[in-house]
């Protein structure tokens, strides 16, 4: 039961899924149980990954097996997540590209990334980000109906382990008293990274299965680079990470395994 516990107070941090009232006070709350949720973070995308793939599979299917249906279902299935997160990560993303494209010193950039307001790097990182999402997705459909879905589950899932390797790895260097990701700073316990690995095993051995064994290593090594990559500026330009850099990581850790499994399989093969 108190494994359920820390799986809700993850769905209830990272998503719009209402764990509220009786819910919410059963699950209770405090640092220790948000930095035990840890390991459930790959969890939520599974449900984050579920709701993409009934948006793509049922609007692919809706409106014919083609390059425009592929493209409207990448699109709204994308929205789809959007929307179930609150663009928590893609808020960070933008918020990364403003501070690390917008400052030359580590302390200009921690400011720029605390301001609310998107500047033109995290602007142009979101809006380049999400077209490369929606138009990889729809090169994977040419492939058949089935291959974007099995990327939306392994990539969705995949990418919410990488940030936590980040948060074992780098000390948090946000503004303590109002970052939501401080609890997770002082450090996640060997078992919160088995317990996210174990998450990633089911969709990674589906995406196998429908890929192939060769898009899926494609894929994985895609993104765990996209990742390392991160964590690499993370650490020389900001000597640590904070909650932004967590959603930036995600996001391109994500964005990342579809690129990699498309160029894995390679152009589709005919007509669609």
């Amino acid at each position: 039961m108190q494994g359920l516990r820390h799986y809700l107070l993850a769905v209830q941090f990272f998503t719009r899924l209402p764990v509220t009232g009786r819910l919410a006070g059963w699950v209770g709350f405090s640092p220790q149980m948000l930095r035990a949720a840890a390991g459930h973070f790959p969890g939520v995308g599974w449900l984050v990954a579920l709701a993409a793939v009934l948006v793509f599979g049922t609007l692919h299917q809706a409106l014919g097996h083609g390059p425009g249906a592929a493209l409207v279902a990448a699109a709204l299935s994308t929205a789809a997540t959007v929307y179930l997160t609150g663009a928590f990560h893609e808020d960070g993303l933008a918020d990364v590209a403003d501070g690390l494209g917008g400052a030359s010193t580590r302390e200009r950039a921690l400011e720029i990334m605390k301001d609310s307001r998107m500047g033109a790097f995290g602007t142009l990182a979101l809006v380049l980000a999400l077209l490369a999402k929606v138009g990889v997705l729809a090169q994977l459909a040419g492939h058949g109906a089935a291959v974007p879905l099995a990327a939306l589950a392994g990539g969705h899932v995949l990418s919410r382990l990488w940030p936590l390797l980040t948060v074992r790895g780098l000390p948090h260097v946000g503004d303590t008293a109002t970052s939501k990701s401080k609890p997770l700073a002082d450090r996640i316990s060997t078992g919160s990274l088995g317990t996210a690995a174990l998450w990633c095993l089911p969709p990674l051995a589906l995406a196998a299965r429908l890929l192939g064994g060769g898009a899926l290593l494609a894929a994985v090594l895609a993104s765990a680079l996209g990742a390392a990559w991160m964590h690499w500026r993370f650490a020389r330009r900001l000597q640590g990470f904070t909650g932004d850099c967590l959603g930036a990581s995600q996001q391109l850790g994500e964005l990342a395994f579809y690129l990699g499994a498309a160029l894995a399989l390679g152009a589709p093969p005919g007509p669609w």
